[in-house]
């Protein structure tokens, strides 16, 4: 089988993790700018130097069949402040962006909120302040009747999981809390609603193009199939990345099996959770006019049950089994033999990203459409007499792009493919030494190299087979 003449085959990049110039031609600060000056390890500045090399980086797409680029807006480009005085310089450099991206043939899909909360939103609760929710709504809305002739194709949120989990449950990004499910799990309903309300905003204004959101999801399995308490186990984590939101997503409310998974996860921790009302009502209003979910998918999990203490490491060196994560109440994440993992220890479990797909189109039958805005692998990648040979990130997408056709083939509506990433980028709690891209980039020089993966991409996206 192969993929449609229509589908997407592209390359995904953000904001904050390519432009560099962060701090430059009017930009304002957002709370990575705070958190990474705090703990004084990595700058993302200049990165990928996106801002300035965006017409290398298209004119590559276009000659690589990279026919469609994620890109998120970074939100103090426009508004220093996070809401008030425009920059136009700001403004305009979007507008060039968008421009080149059609010139070159490459159709951009662009995310509003990639991990980047305006510093003083983020240092007045960020989307735990209702305020922070207001603010986004009216940056949308600008970017919205701003970009219409340019962009068709918007997303509200990148990962809203992995925020709250990475801000409250591991304690790697901004805020750096840990084991706090309770606050977790009121980020990420509050951001759901900000979403909702962008979402109808769009819709009542009627413009021409699509809407949707980026969920980051992993399939949770039990270590034990044949074990009740490990079962009950994937299915607290299950709840916590995945449920949670898809019930928020396109039913616009959370089922009574959400609602008391959640209420006791979130006792255990000495919280509760109370959706309002009328929050209830906007997530309804917006349930029936999502027009797509983006899933970034990298792993699946492999879960037994645990009651000790919550005890968590996080592996941002590519040191191979030095992970470990254990959630009171919730379980105890393990590798499962005969799985293989990153040196970040990401379990390479493709067939989790099918059971993903048939799971959301047999949960959620109003779903319209899915986008893998996500997928790829990071890899210590050797630059060898100007060639990178990077096989294993080839057999990597090549089999997860078997999987995507499978689920096609069972009728699942899949539209579309994004490499994470399109080229090197910094990575957020990694630094540099991370790579993802199609492309490797020298950040002495920022120049671009094609490596074997993108030669690889160019073959798949021309023939759309494997």
């Amino acid at each position: 089988m192969k993929f449609r003449s229509d589908f997407i085959f592209g390359g995904a990049t953000a904001a904050y993790q390519c432009e560099g110039s962060t701090s430059d031609y009017g930009k304002g600060k957002n709370e990575w700018d705070v958190f990474l000056e705090e703990q004084g390890r990595f700058k993302a500045d200049p990165a990928s130097d996106f801002y300035h090399q965006y017409p290398v980086d298209l004119k590559l797409c276009h000659d690589f069949g990279v026919n469609g680029i994620r890109i998120s807006i970074a939100w103090t480009r426009i508004f220093p402040d996070g809401q008030g005085k425009v920059n136009p310089e700001g403004v305009e450099f979007y507008h060039k962006l968008f421009k080149e991206c059609h010139r070159q043939g490459v159709e951009p899909f662009v995310t509003l909120h990639h991990f980047d909360t305006p510093a003083e939103f983020y240092k007045d609760g960020d989307f735990m302040n209702p305020k922070t929710i207001d603010a986004f709504v009216e940056y949308a809305k600008f970017c919205f009747e701003e970009y219409k002739e340019d962009v068709t194709y918007w997303f509200t949120f990148n990962e809203i999981w992995a925020v709250a989990t990475n801000k409250y449950i591991e304690g790697t990004f901004p805020y750096g809390v840990k084991y706090d499910i309770a606050g977790a799990v009121q980020l990420m309903h509050n951001m759901m609603v900000a979403h909702a309300k962008a979402v109808v905003a769009y819709k009542e204004a009627e413009y021409k193009g699509k809407i949707g959101i980026v969920h980051a999801m992993e399939s949770k399995y039990p270590y034990n199939e044949a074990a009740p308490e490990d079962i009950k186990a994937a299915k607290n984590e299950d709840v916590l990345n995945n449920q949670f939101l898809l019930d928020a997503t396109f039913l616009g409310e959370y089922q009574k099996e959400t609602m008391e998974i959640i209420q006791r996860l979130v006792s255990l921790n000495g919280g509760d959770f109370c959706a309002k009302p009328d929050e209830i009502e906007v997530l309804k209003k917006a349930a029936k006019y999502n027009d797509y979910l983006g899933i970034n998918y990298y792993q699946s999990r492999f879960v037994q049950a645990y009651d000790g203490e919550s005890d968590i490491f996080h592996n941002g060196t590519g040191e191979k089994g030095t992970s470990k994560f254990r959630l009171k109440g919730v379980g105890e994440r393990m590798e499962k033999e005969g799985i293989p993992k990153t040196d970040w220890d990401w379990l390479i479990y493709p067939e989790g990203l099918y059971d993903l797909i048939m799971r959301i189109k047999e949960d959620y039958p109003n779903y319209k459409a899915i986008y893998i805005t996500e997928n790829g692998m990071g890899y210590k990648d050797d630059f060898v007499d100007g060639t990178i040979d990077d096989a294993p990130r080839i057999d990597y997408i090549k089999k997860h792009m078997e999987w995507i056709l499978r689920s096609i083939c069972a009728g699942a509506n899949v539209k579309g493919y994004f490499v994470w990433s399109l080229m090197d980028m910094f990575s957020w709690t990694n630094g540099y030494n991370k790579r993802y891209g199609l492309f490797y980039v020298d950040y002495e020089t920022q120049k671009r190299y094609p490596k074997e993966s993108a030669y690889w991409y160019r073959k798949v996206s021309k023939t759309k087979e494997l």
